[in-house]
């Protein structure tokens, strides 16, 4: 039989693997596809370049790129690919963080009486997911995976401080397509009659044509993206025509001559999870596929951080008041980049052990996160009232 966790070195490496497999919980990195430069000589303090391209624009017309024969074409004003470098200062980061002050750094400890236990339980079952439950060490991977999660969304964000989205340019946009006043003190005013709720008829189609308009490029399958916080995403299933095409997973045409390869397929053949989010294949979870409406593919996660605006909603008070804001957040592809030196994310043990009795370790991760183009973004609110 071959052995498992044979030598000390074994654990952190199993567990460090464990880093890198996606978990459908944990979509927004999936889903924003973000420009990653990995530099392994590259240590915390030391920058990485990302690179943000873009199109020369204004195609002129037919007339103005006609040649005659007489003309000489040259090379004196040849133009160059459009390239803005983006510097990215890397940094280590670590988790677990402290209890009492997430600041602060803390230790993941394990008995060893434990791991032999579960080493045990891995030689029986083979099923790494239990050895991992049996341990605790699933908590120390939702730690990583929630932050990282986290870290992306809070990119996207940053789109919000260029102010009010446009055909122009990316930042936020208000249900109605309203502008946030000065201060930090009733911001907006709705009233009677006027919802502060994200509309699928209107808001919804005035985010996609501004970010068409601005030539915000769509992914690879021809659309851009949604990342819907789970009471948005109540607020938009409330429109009859979102609700239906909202319980279809998001697959795409697969074969156009073949109508059961269609968007809905696996819905009508059982298949399908709710929203196209996780389904299981023999037990294992699979990444979400999201689900297409009105030139978006849309994924719903529960990991968006919460905030308020201060506001008058004349149908709920006539005085201003804070309201929780639900955020839904539409990107075109290249919106962040990444930087990672050293040897990626992976699991360090403290050698302090006490006599070997324990096992005490951390994730660490050298990086650097940016927000490459605020334009690509734009950052929509509904208002929970």
């Amino acid at each position: 039989m071959t052995k498992v966790l044979d030598k000390p070195n074994d654990f952190p490496k199993l567990l460090g693997a464990e880093l890198y497999r996606p978990h459908p919980a944990y979509i927004i990195e999936m889903a924003v596809e973000p420009v990653v430069v990995h530099d392994f000589s590259k240590q915390p303090g030391q920058t990485v370049q990302l690179d943000r391209y873009r199109f020369w624009g204004k195609p002129g017309t037919k007339e103005s790129r006609e040649r005659t024969a007489d003309q000489t074409l040259g090379s004196a004003s040849a133009r160059n690919i459009v390239k803005d470098k983006v510097l990215v200062t890397l940094r280590e980061y670590t988790g677990p963080a402290d209890s009492r002050d997430t600041t602060q750094p803390s230790t993941f400890k394990v008995a060893r009486e434990t791991l032999i236990t579960a080493q045990r339980l891995l030689l029986d079952t083979g099923n790494l997911n239990v050895f991992h439950q049996s341990i605790g060490s699933l908590t120390l991977l939702d730690d990583y995976r929630r932050w990282r999660d986290r870290v992306f969304a809070n990119e996207l964000l940053k789109a919000e401080a260029a102010g009010k989205a446009s055909n122009e340019q990316g930042g936020y946009y208000l249900p109605g397509g309203k502008e946030k006043a000065a201060g930090a003190s009733n911001i907006a005013q709705y009233a009677a009659g006027e919802s502060a709720k994200f509309d699928v008829t209107t808001d919804l189609l005035e985010v996609v044509k501004d970010m068409r308009k601005r030539n915000v490029p769509t992914f690879a399958d021809g659309y851009y993206r949604c990342i819907v916080d789970p009471t948005a995403m109540m607020h938009l299933r409330q429109n009859s025509d979102f609700r239906e095409i909202a319980r279809y997973p998001g697959t795409g045409m697969a074969d156009p001559m073949n109508p059961l390869a269609g968007p809905s397929a696996n819905f009508f053949q059982g298949m399908g999870p709710a929203y196209g989010q996780a389904g299981f294949v023999a037990g294992q979870p699979v990444m979400p596929t999201g689900f297409l409406f009105e030139g978006v593919r849309w994924f719903e996660s529960t990991n968006l951080p919460e905030t308020s605006y201060n506001l008058t909603i004349t149908d709920e008070s006539a005085v201003a008041a804070d309201y929780d804001a639900a955020q839904l957040i539409f990107f075109g592809p290249q919106a962040v980049g990444v930087g990672i030196g050293g040897n990626n994310a992976q699991i360090l043990l403290n050698n302090n052990d006490d006599f070997s009795r324990f096992i005490i370790m951390i994730w660490s991760l050298f990086a650097g996160f940016e927000t490459l183009n605020k334009d690509f973004i734009t950052v929509g609110y509904s208002f929970v009232y």
